[in-house]
């Protein structure tokens, strides 16, 4: 876990290499192990049945949460897609209709919402819950650059040209300022020194009282299901509300292969 004092650079954080891109081939290998050895969830923390909203990373759309939103399923929670379909970034009238679903499952189960964004759907999971805290549980962000600037991930450059119209206003000093400044409510940011598309430094928080840093060492296309990051949204997620602790690493909920909690 980062030492909360020891933040690094993420202004100048260089984007990740193409070498380091080609690591992310290891992606079909993380699902097939993680459909294996999640097969028997009974030590698992289980959900308490309350809403988690999943938002897809930037060109992604629900295929590419389905794993993880069923697996949130079996744990008991109530997960739901983002319902925008293909992630093309962001506007205005897409924050709107973020922040009328997180209204809508809010007032549907009467409960607070948690957040689980992948990537950027991670960075529109942060300003959803900064613009309505009352009802958000929790934020769950994976490899999602909100600090720094876009130009430090490798999807900068289709980013770029599929959003020309909103970048003035998107990418100005006090608007990444925002965007880079902690939550008020229980966060957690996952981060991988091994992410071949964001740079890992652009994916960690500044200290906050409810605030944590944790590594994994997925790849970038396998947040959403690799072992160890399901591990510590499953940890995170069974929190109960409003008794929220820092993560403390791995516990013996994991089954292996046989079926043996490892």
């Amino acid at each position: 876990m980062l030492d909360p004092t020891d933040l690094p650079d993420a202004a100048g954080a260089p984007a990740p290499t193409a070498w380091q891109a080609r690591r992310e081939w290891r992606v079909g290998f993380e699902l097939a192990s993680s459909a294996l050895r999640t097969r028997n969830l009974h030590t698992w923390p289980q959900g308490d049945g309350h809403p988690v909203i999943v938002l897809p990373g930037f060109l992604a759309g629900p295929e590419s949460t389905a794993f993880l939103r069923s697996h949130l399923r079996r744990l008991g929670y109530r997960a739901h897609d983002w319902r925008q379909g293909r992630n093309l970034g962001a506007s205005p009238a897409l924050t709107d209709r973020l922040e009328d679903l997180l209204l809508e499952l809010h007032d549907r189960y009467g409960r607070r919402v948690s957040l689980v964004g992948w990537s950027a759907g991670g960075i529109y999971a942060r300003e959803m819950a900064r613009a309505l805290p009352g009802h958000t549980r929790s934020v769950i962000t994976l490899g999602s650059p909100f600090r720094g600037h876009p130009a430090s991930t490798r999807a900068w450059t289709v980013y770029r040209i599929m959003n020309r119209r909103n970048l003035e206003r998107m990418f100005t000093d006090d608007a990444l300022l925002q965007r880079a400044s902690p939550l008020s409510v229980p966060t957690t940011c996952v981060y991988s020194r091994t992410d071949g598309i964001v740079a890992w430094q652009c994916c960690v928080s500044e200290p906050a009282p409810q605030t944590e840093n944790i590594e994994v060492h997925a790849s970038h296309l396998g947040y959403g299901h690799e072992l160890e990051t399901l591990r510590v949204i499953a940890d995170r997620l069974a929190q109960p509300e409003g008794r929220w602790m820092p993560y403390v690493g791995r516990t013996s909920m994991v089954p292996d292969a046989r079926g043996e909690a490892v």
